[in-house]
């Protein structure tokens, strides 16, 4: 499986650009489809809903104004520099793998249908089998109720995916005012602790 190359539009993913949601609205066409960062062996890799707006347009993972992933990912131990969405191939480099289970871009997760959910789960639970990372991170924990059937707690789950731990995370997009700041964060540092541990 090639690492950071863009994932290439089905003939339905292109109708779908030119006649779906996107009709009508100049430039929205050419957003596109974010690569996958993964490799064999990685310590973590986090799993999104789909890229948002202006992740699409320029390219980048959790690009939305005021989306704290970067900041966390360097505030809890995870990357011993601070990145910036146009630097996200570099997670690479500490062992860490980015996804998305839709690969096509929402303005917000609702306006996923069923069957992006149903293709999404199955392209990756096979990215994620040749992976084989020690631990699986889902940012927003109604990613994972929706492939689990079930209601889950914030935190490490009892659960193992591919082989790996899974961790639920709270979304990290500035929509999400359920938990403060600090409070998001310390799911994150909890995860950092477990990779350093066991990772």
């Amino acid at each position: 499986m090639p690492v950071g190359s863009p994932s290439r539009k089905t003939k339905s993913e292109d109708r779908d650009s030119l006649e779906g949601d996107d009709a009508g609205f100049p430039g929205l066409q050419s957003l596109r489809h974010l690569p996958d960062y993964l490799k064999p062996g990685l310590k973590v890799v986090f799993v999104g809903f789909n890229p948002g707006e202006r992740s699409a347009r320029i390219g980048h993972y959790y690009a939305g104004h005021g989306n704290q992933f970067w900041n966390f990912l360097y505030e809890s131990g995870l990357t011993s520099r601070r990145l910036a969405p146009e630097d996200d191939r570099q997670v690479l480099d500490f062992g860490i793998g980015l996804t998305d289970v839709v690969k096509r871009w929402s303005r917000s997760s609702s306006e996923l249908r069923e069957s992006d959910y149903r293709d999404g789960f199955a392209a990756l639970a096979k990215k994620l089998e040749w992976a084989a990372p020690r631990a699986i991170a889902f940012n927003g924990k109604g990613i994972y109720e929706r492939l689990s059937g079930t209601k889950v707690a914030l935190g490490l789950t009892g659960e193992r995916l591919a082989g790996a731990r899974v961790f639920v995370l709270p979304s990290t997009s500035g929509r999400n005012g359920s938990l403060r700041r600090a409070e998001k964060l310390a799911y994150f540092t909890r995860l950092a602790d477990w990779v350093k541990r066991y990772g």
